[in-house]
C-alpha cells in the first residue's frame, strides 16, 4: 500500500509540476459540471486549463471535485491484474486529489530534497508513469521514501 501511495504522490507531484502537456483530462467541478481540457498548471490555488470548447480558462482549486484522465474512445479494460492495479491507482489518485489537505501535503513534498532527488531519476519516473510498482520497489531511493513523515501522514488519511 505504501508503494502505491508514494507512486501516486510522485505521479501527482509530477502532474502538478509539469501538467502532462498534451494529455486531456476531465475536470469535474463541485457543481457537477465537467470540463474537458489540458491542465497546463496549478499555481496559487488556480488551475490553468486549455479547453477546445472554452479556450484558456482559470479554475479555482477549491471548486474542483476531481480531475481524471480522459479515456480514449473505445479503449476497454481487459479486466486482468494489470487493469485492476491501474484502477486501484486511479481510485487512490482521485481520492487524494479530491482532498485539499492531502493535496497540500503532496505539494509540500515538491520541496523535500529526498523527493526531488527521486523525481530527477528517469528510471523512477518511467516506472511511475508506467505504473510499474515492482520496478519502484526494487529502487533503493524510492524505498527510502517509505519512512518519510509526510508520506506516513498521507497513508493514514487515505486508508479506509
Amino acid at each position: 500500500m505504501k508503494a502505491l501511495i508514494i507512486s501516486s504522490c510522485l505521479c501527482l507531484i509530477f502532474f502538478t509540476a509539469h501538467a502532462n502537456a498534451g494529455e486531456m483530462r476531465e475536470i469535474e467541478l463541485k457543481d457537477g459540471s465537467i470540463i474537458a481540457g489540458e491542465v497546463l498548471s496549478l499555481a496559487g490555488g488556480i488551475y490553468t486549463v486549455k479547453s477546445d470548447s472554452l479556450g484558456m480558462i482559470k479554475l479555482e482549486e477549491s471548486k474542483v471535485r476531481v480531475i481524471r484522465s480522459k479515456s480514449p474512445a473505445g479503449s476497454g479494460s481487459s479486466g486482468g491484474p494489470a487493469a485492476a492495479r491501474g484502477n486501484d491507482t486511479q481510485a487512490l489518485q482521485q481520492k487524494m486529489m479530491s482532498d485539499q489537505e492531502i493535496m497540500g501535503m503532496i505539494q509540500s513534498l515538491r520541496d523535500d530534497p529526498e523527493f526531488k532527488k527521486v523525481m530527477e531519476d528517469p528510471g523512477v519516473m518511467k516506472a511511475v508513469k508506467d505504473g510499474d510498482v515492482s520496478a519502484l520497489l526494487a529502487n533503493p531511493q524510492f524505498m527510502k521514501l517509505l519512512n518519510n513523515p509526510t508520506v506516513k501522514e498521507i497513508e493514514k488519511k487515505v486508508q479506509p
